[in-house]
């Protein structure tokens, strides 16, 4: 496929200005002339050609409306189109965010709401929907721990995060002040305990626990966790990031958290990636209620407004109240499925992912063989011994049936890991197809290990080397317009 600047001809224009009725000054008595450029090189089409151009390019987009996504942590599941409709209502798109809350208490009331329905899916005391999403979220919380220590004159220099947890978690610590310590996991996928014991101490702020972890496991031991956590003093944070595993089936308040951080843009009914705005809401509980980010929303008798009296807050964490389109399809999606709903969410989501381990487990090797969450994690090195293929070219492979590859390489503690996750919106048909595509490349892996490695082969594109690519980038456009 050609490029614009391939297709370009002199003179050909997508538009047409009607003539200037006043006089027109030069561009550098409106511009500085170091500003001003001699040659743009821009491309010059016709309207058809530009639409056509990127009618073709959005034609080999693949998408979550397309087919499926398995993502693994990531949640890239088909969501109502009705909830982007309530989002776009004028109500909620025409209202400037600096407005004075006497124009907008449609808006604050359905923030006000927002809060308490997840203060009461999580057992929180109280919710701050101002980050922008997860690892914004984490970084707040994470503040919020540092602020409360400060505030009991303690002086707690480390953060323990489990080996099993996501990756951003350490850089949230990290930009915090905090010592980052690794706690590593037991056989079973678990935080080992004898090691969590041996590196709690007086100087320990918290432990920042991914629940269900990175290997798509429930922490077995969790409340456990949380007592010898809670008897040093530290707080037990929870990067909820994977809630769509147990809305309605646990409370993490009830298990012993003091702070969560969520991701409305995978579990509440946002497309996740490309970009796009997300959100990432801080659960405390009442230990921490006084440190939430300001200005939060308050309503009496019916009348909302914002309130910064607040003196203990971290302060503001992101402009006016975060991405509200985001909350809008959030609030929908629990109005609309209600607690039945949500709980039923979550049962089919890990239904499943344990559907796809129990299919696979024969052709790949599978870590930790216990029921998973909403995502299962296998290791690619059965085909690596039997074949010398690894799991990027299975995933390079699996391409060439339809599919979206899966998370792979990630957890690291996994060696050639494949993170799937399914989602609750798959149907079975989906499901099957994708794990029958999975047993053919395993086949192929040991019969015709050839053909895998020299994957993708129907495509647009060919393999492509991606460190390259990313160094190296193809500009030969410009190098034939040159010659």
């Amino acid at each position: 496929m050609e490029l614009l600047f391939e297709k370009s001809r002199p003179g050909r224009r997508a538009f047409q200005i009607p003539p200037c009725d006043v006089p027109e000054p030069a561009l550098a008595e409106l511009i500085p002339p170091d500003l001003l450029r001699e040659d743009t090189e821009l491309p010059e089409l016709s309207e058809i050609d530009v639409v056509r151009h990127y009618t073709h390019l959005s034609r080999r987009n693949f998408g979550v409306d397309l087919g499926f996504y398995p993502l693994g942590s990531c949640t890239m599941k088909y969501n109502p189109k009705i909830h982007e409709d309530m989002a776009a209502l004028p109500g909620f798109t025409a209202v400037h965010p600096g407005a004075p809350p006497s124009f907008a208490q449609g808006n604050l009331r359905l923030l006000h709401e927002l809060e308490l329905s997840l203060c009461e899916v999580f057992g929180m005391a109280a919710f701050s929907l101002q980050p922008a999403a997860g690892a914004h979220g984490e970084l707040t919380g994470v503040m919020m721990i540092r602020k409360y220590f400060e505030k009991k004159g303690e002086k707690r220099t480390r953060i323990l995060i489990p080996d099993s947890a996501h990756g951003t978690n350490p850089a949230s610590g990290a930009l915090c002040g905090f010592q980052v310590v690794t706690v590593p996991s037991d056989r079973d996928g678990n935080v080992d305990l004898e090691r969590l014991e041996a590196l709690l101490g007086g100087d320990v702020a918290g432990l920042m626990l991914t629940n269900p972890n990175t290997l798509g496991l429930f922490e077995r031991n969790v409340v456990e966790v949380a007592e010898r956590v809670h008897r040093c003093g530290a707080l037990l944070y929870g990067d909820g990031a994977n809630a769509n595993a147990f809305l309605g089936k646990v409370r993490p308040g009830d298990l012993g958290f003091d702070v969560i951080q969520l991701n409305l843009h995978k579990t509440f009914s946002t497309p996740h990636g490309a970009g796009g705005p997300g959100s990432g809401p801080v659960g405390v509980g009442e230990a921490l209620v006084p440190f939430l980010p300001v200005p939060r929303v308050t309503g009496k008798d019916g009348h909302f407004r914002f309130s910064e009296d607040f003196p203990d807050s971290i302060g503001r964490v992101r402009a006016f109240c975060g991405n509200f389109n985001v909350m809008v399809k959030a609030y929908a999606y629990i109005r609309s499925l209600g607690a039945a709903g949500l709980r039923r969410t979550s049962e089919i989501a890990v239904l499943n992912a344990n559907y796809i381990k129990e299919r696979l487990k024969p052709h790949f090797d599978l870590p930790f063989d216990r029921v998973c969450m909403h995502e299962c994690v296998f290791s690619g090195r059965r085909q690596v011994r039997e074949g010398d293929v690894h799991t990027t070219d299975m995933a390079k492979r699996l391409m060439d049936f339809g599919f979206h590859p899966p998370t792979v390489y990630f957890p690291l503690i996994v060696p050639e890991a494949m993170m799937i996750e399914p989602t609750e919106t798959e149907s079975k048909e989906t499901l099957d197809a994708f794990c029958d595509a999975m047993i053919a490349i395993a086949r192929e892996a040991r019969e015709d290990p050839g053909q895998i490695k020299s994957a993708p082969h129907g495509t647009a594109v060919g393999r492509l080397d991606e460190v390259r690519a990313a160094r190296q980038p193809d500009v030969a456009w410009r190098r034939r317009k040159e010659t």
